[in-house]
Parts: structure tokens; C-alpha cells; sequence
């Protein structure tokens, strides 16, 4: 009897709760109304967008400029290309269907897009179908954030260019392969658009345990409106089978089993 008493009390004190955070952020909630109608008046990022280095570099394209990093920072960089080198790329991120985070999920080689809300932008990834939510409510970047993927982002519109400050980064991200981030990683975007059918983003990375200067880079994306985001769904498809395609990961399979488990349990 006593355990149904307790159960009772936590549900309902778990349901007092919600109501009160669902009160709460009614009551931080911007009208549909005008929330929807302030929409109007914003430049139209809508739609689907893929990368395009051709805007950028020309037609021949050109590997981007490496950060500069720390005397510190360099040298694990340097140890880790050297690795590379000898034993080829590592592949434990992919293996276990991580994504790849903030910097590094706006630059997959894969499709975007734009979603408006009153108070919110949201950028959709067909990359591991991840979404980056950045809020253009008013509201402060918080104080102590969870430690995310891809960060906490707080923007504002400066005219027809949004711009958008992130911190919060888990530490299973890089800044770029081989090149892990500090705990004081700071990015800033500049998205703006420079035709109806090009969207630039230049972002700015600091982070004083890494990097000697700020690490500036720009992206080009095309919109494709024809497009659709596909479902990408990395478990799915992350086994090697040589006969069929696949992730050309070896994930170590039992020749007679080859769908079975990746791992020993």
C-alpha cells in the first residue's frame, strides 16, 4: 500500500511540474499572431540548401586553410596526421553513429534547411537528421549550458543577416578532424543571403586552449527547390556488405552472420 501511496505522490507532483513548466513557457510563448506576421518582414532562408565549393573556390575547388593552433594544440594535431598516415582513418565516430557536432555539421557534404517559428530558427541536417535550434527570442545564452552536439544557440537579426552565438559543446566533437576543442569554444555565424538562390554563412571560431587566432571559414550553399531532406538513419546502413554497398565500415561481422550484432556483447 505504501509503495501506491509513494507511486501516487510522484506522479503527481511529476504532473504538477509539467504544468507548470507548460504555464511557464506559455507565458514566454510569442503570440502566433504577430509572432507569424513578424515572420513576413525576415529575409526567406526557406527551403532546401546543398554546399556548392564551387562558389567559393571555382569550379576546381581547393582544400580549406587549416586553423592556426596553440604550440600545444599543434603538436597533438601533428601526432594525429602522423597516425593517420600509418594507420589510415579512424573510424570509431561513424562506427557508433555519433554526429559530428558544431562546427563540423555545417560543412557535411549534404543538404540543409530552413525552418521559421516565431522566436526560433531552426536549421534541419539531413547529416544523422540532426536539428540546430537557434533561438531569436531575446533570451541570454545560459550560464551554465548542457554540454550538446551542437551547442546552444542564441541569434538576432542585424538587418537581412542573421546572427547566431553558440557555446556548449560536448567534448566527443572536434573543431576539425584531429583537432579537439577546449572547454571555452565560442562560434559565431554571420547567414545572410547573397541572391535569392545563394546563402553564405561565415562563422568564426575562438577558443583560447586551442586556437593562437580565431579560426574564420565560410560556406556557399545553393537552394535546390525541387528538394527534399531524405531520412538518414546511420545504424541502418553501417555495416559493410561488400555485395549490396553499405557504410564500408568493417565492423568486425561473423561471416555466417552477417546482420548480426557489430560487437562482441
Amino acid at each position: 500500500m505504501q509503495a501506491w501511496i509513494h507511486a501516487a505522490w510522484w506522479m503527481a507532483g511529476a504532473a504538477a511540474l509539467a504544468l507548470a513548466t507548460a504555464a511557464g513557457a506559455q507565458d514566454n510563448a510569442i503570440p502566433r499572431a504577430t509572432g507569424y506576421a513578424d515572420i513576413e518582414k525576415l529575409p526567406d532562408f526557406s527551403g532546401v540548401w546543398n554546399p556548392d565549393w564551387s562558389l567559393l573556390f571555382g569550379e576546381g575547388g581547393r582544400r580549406p586553410a587549416d586553423p592556426s593552433l596553440t604550440p600545444a594544440a599543434q603538436a597533438k594535431f601533428d601526432a594525429f596526421r602522423k597516425k593517420q598516415e600509418a594507420e589510415g582513418v579512424d573510424q570509431e565516430a561513424q562506427v557508433h553513429c555519433l554526429p559530428p557536432g558544431m562546427p563540423q555539421i555545417m560543412r557535411m557534404p549534404y543538404p540543409i534547411e530552413f525552418l521559421y517559428t516565431p522566436g526560433r530558427v531552426t536549421i534541419f541536417a539531413e547529416t544523422y537528421s540532426q536539428a540546430r535550434r537557434i533561438y531569436t527570442d531575446g533570451r541570454p545564452l545560459p550560464e551554465d549550458p548542457d554540454l550538446l552536439f551542437n551547442g546552444s544557440s542564441i541569434g538576432r537579426w542585424d538587418g537581412d543577416t542573421l546572427l547566431v552565438d553558440t557555446i556548449g559543446f560536448s567534448p566527443q566533437i572536434q573543431i576539425a578532424a584531429g583537432i579537439d576543442h577546449g572547454e571555452n569554444m565560442r562560434i559565431h555565424e554571420r547567414m545572410w543571403l547573397e541572391s535569392p538562390e545563394v546563402l553564405r554563412v561565415e562563422t568564426t571560431i575562438t577558443d583560447p586552449d586551442v586556437l593562437a587566432a580565431p579560426y574564420v571559414m565560410q560556406t556557399a550553399y545553393r537552394k535546390h527547390a525541387d528538394w527534399e531532406i531524405r531520412e538518414y538513419v546511420c545504424a541502418e546502413n553501417n555495416r559493410l556488405r561488400s555485395e549490396e554497398g553499405g557504410a564500408n565500415i568493417d565492423l568486425g561481422l561473423d561471416e555466417e552472420d552477417p546482420f548480426g550484432p557489430a560487437v562482441e556483447p
